[in-house]
């Protein structure tokens, strides 16, 4: 999988130079935008997952009446790679930005991502509805749809380098014979952080993990050096 960086300066390049310069050039506020609706409370947050679930449902609905699931699951990766740069979703979330302009944004996107019609008509909608801020929320919950329509396990596997097709197959026979899924989908992450190895997260929102990372290793050393468990060699 592609970088995110390397996904926007290839989105950025293939644009008409005034796309992202409509972006570049307007205020952007560079805070932390909530992702959730009336207000920054517990209650707004629970509002904004039922939102997106209910936008989530409704656009697997859709996709399912005109038999097209498989090809919304694969814009709704794409659209999942590029909202999750800050600057694009500051943008769309951004209520001094005429409609007009993120509309044009949009097109663009679409145009670029050869995004289906429906999956254009969506995003629209959610421009118009002023819900565009929690489109990322409404694309783990389609994930989430899409895995229970098709029977399909979701592991997501992290490891420093990427790892060989073989290995990723090797991965998801492993996944599919421990929950018994008609289906299983690897969703790679690369993370410097474990050191070397791999872990593999599965099971109902990421419930069960397998840590094969020098990093745990390292931790467990640590711990027991802590705890004084290590037993030194006669």
């Amino acid at each position: 999988m592609a970088s995110l960086q390397q996904t926007m300066l290839s989105l950025q390049s293939k644009l008409p130079p005034s796309s992202f310069q409509i972006a570049k050039s307007l205020p952007i506020r560079r805070t932390n935008l909530p992702l959730r609706i009336g207000g920054g409370n517990a209650a707004g947050a629970r509002m904004s997952a039922t939102a997106a679930g209910s936008y989530a449902m409704a656009l697997a609905d859709v996709a399912k009446r005109n038999d097209t699931l498989e090809l919304t699951s694969a814009d709704v990766e794409k659209l999942e790679k590029v909202f999750s740069d800050p600057q694009v979703l500051n943008f769309f979330a951004n209520p001094t930005v005429e409609v007009e302009k993120k509309r044009l944004v949009i097109d663009e996107i679409v145009k670029f991502s050869s995004l289906q019609s429906h999956t254009s008509n969506f995003l629209n909608i959610l421009v118009d509805a002023n819900r565009i801020n929690i489109v990322t929320d409404i694309v783990k919950e389609f994930e989430m749809v899409y895995n229970k329509i098709t029977d399909t396990q979701l592991a997501e596997v992290r490891s420093v380098v990427k790892l060989e097709p073989p290995q990723l197959a090797q991965i998801a026979k492993q996944v599919q014979k421990l929950t018994g899924a008609k289906n299983v989908r690897v969703k790679t992450i690369l993370d410097p952080s474990l050191v070397a190895g791999f872990t593999i997260r599965y099971g109902d929102s990421g419930s069960k993990l397998i840590d094969m990372s020098v990093k745990k290793q390292l931790e467990d050393i640590a711990a027991q050096l802590e705890l004084g468990e290590i037993q030194l060699a006669a």
